[in-house]
């Protein structure tokens, strides 16, 4: 039975995040519909990762198992004719029996938008997070040095989680302007439950200067949510790539 690997580029604005939930719509279940919509077959959907409602993706990663003889091409058209307009598939591969979206993922690039202005931005709203004080974005990216490497997380997940492991390896954490926008760029091999977002939400108090640059490291070896600052809300997140 062929694996079937879709890249998949969302506006999860309307959405209640990646996981089916009874009741919401979520981008599996859009995905989910539309496979069924073409081969009238109900497959599950595996997702690279659970993104949070808001949360937006240009590269998620999701693959699914089914007994269908067709292209990546035939793919591609068949299921954004039956996909919603704010999901689309990309691109779609076929794979070898032992891939699986989420269990063979090396690593994932998310991105954070923020838009530094006095003025709110009318229509960027949905994509990114508005910040009406001055930023020191030098001061964040000191800071957010500190979190490049391997470490126990714990001070940046969200409870509850069904995660036990808070071991994760940060490769690559940047803070770059360019005029008003902010964007934050964070490379891990795994990620905690809204890790990026909390980490975001506490670098915008560095640069608000409201914690040293230095107090990451010390939230760092708390291991305690309570020690990080608050969680960045989820409309300026992208999901950028992931990795095998």
């Amino acid at each position: 039975m062929p694996t079937i690997k879709l890249i998949l580029e969302y506006d999860g604005t309307a959405y209640a995040g990646w996981q089916r939930q009874p009741g919401q719509p979520t981008i599996q279940e859009a995905v989910e519909t539309a496979i069924t919509g073409v081969t009238q077959l109900s497959v599950p959907v595996i997702g690279a990762g659970r993104t949070d409602a808001g949360v937006h993706a240009l590269g998620q990663v999701a693959s699914f198992r089914i007994n269908r003889d067709m292209t990546p091409r035939e793919w591609t058209r068949a299921l954004n004719a039956h996909l919603p307009d704010t999901i689309a598939v990309q691109s779609v591969a076929l794979m070898p029996d032992w891939f699986h979206a989420r269990y063979s993922a090396k690593g994932k690039l998310y991105a954070y938008r923020l838009v530094n202005r006095e003025v709110r931005p009318p229509l960027d709203r949905q994509f990114c997070w508005h910040i009406h004080k001055p930023l020191n974005d030098a001061a964040m990216n000191h800071a957010a040095m500190s979190l490049v490497g391997t470490y126990d997380f714990s001070s940046f997940q969200t409870q509850p989680t069904d995660n036990d492991d808070p071991i994760c390896r940060i490769e690559h954490l940047t803070v770059s302007r360019h005029g008003h926008t902010l964007r934050i760029e964070v490379y891990a091999d795994r990620f905690l439950k809204q890790m990026v977002r909390s980490i975001v939400g506490t670098l915008i108090e560095v640069g608000l200067g409201k914690r040293p640059p230095e107090s990451l490291t010390t939230i760092l070896h708390a291991r305690d949510r309570a020690a990080a600052g608050k969680t960045a809300p989820p409309q300026g997140l992208f999901l950028m790539r992931v990795d095998y």
